[in-house]
């Protein structure tokens, strides 16, 4: 973790939510920071909230040549009325990388065996300047580098309880606890 938090930019990293963050929007949720500098904020996109439906179920126009098939997930709270095509490409040296620039064509050989190659997401997640360290500070999230093995496709909605898992006793534990604990 302190390695990750010691290059000042955590693009490229995953972002978990904390057991004990309760904002709806971020429980038990997974992002992928494509972008962030702590001057100018951070951006990125839940990936473990699967829609279970593709582009072509959700768009009323056709779409584009080669991503009519494509999975969609909630991508965050932010902008909720778009739609965003992201491919997630390795990248030798650096890690894993979020780009924008998607045609469909490049990826319609694309297989569900692979690690994720090219989602859509409904909307995304904002940090202005200060406010993603502030809730780090606050140990609201915890810093993950993501790994081929923990990025395919099918293991994405259980994610988060996968990462809690291998992070201990503890976390597992704190996963695993009912929301109301008076229902234990």
């Amino acid at each position: 973790m302190r390695n990750l938090e010691a290059r000042g930019s955590l693009a490229g990293s995953l972002l978990v939510a904390h057991p004990s963050m309760l904002d709806p929007n971020f429980r038990r949720t997974v992002l992928f920071l494509s972008n962030h500098d702590p001057n100018d904020g951070a951006l990125g996109v839940i990936i473990n909230r699967p829609l279970d439906k593709n582009v072509s179920e959700l768009v009323t126009e056709v779409p584009p040549a080669g991503l009519a098939n494509v999975p969609v997930f909630l991508g965050g709270p932010v902008g909720k009325n778009q739609l965003m095509f992201a491919a997630f490409e390795w990248q030798k040296g650096s890690g894993l990388k979020l780009n924008h620039d998607v045609s469909g064509n490049e990826f319609s050989g694309h297989t569900t065996d692979e690690p994720m190659a090219v989602c859509a997401f409904v909307g995304y997640a904002g940090w202005e300047a200060g406010q993603l360290e502030l809730e780090m500070k606050q140990k609201s999230w915890i810093i993950q580098k993501p790994t081929r093995a923990i990025m395919k496709p099918d293991r994405l909605p259980k994610l988060w309880f996968d990462i809690m898992r291998g992070l201990g006793p503890w976390y597992k534990m704190l996963a695993e606890a009912p929301d109301d604990p008076s229902l234990n």
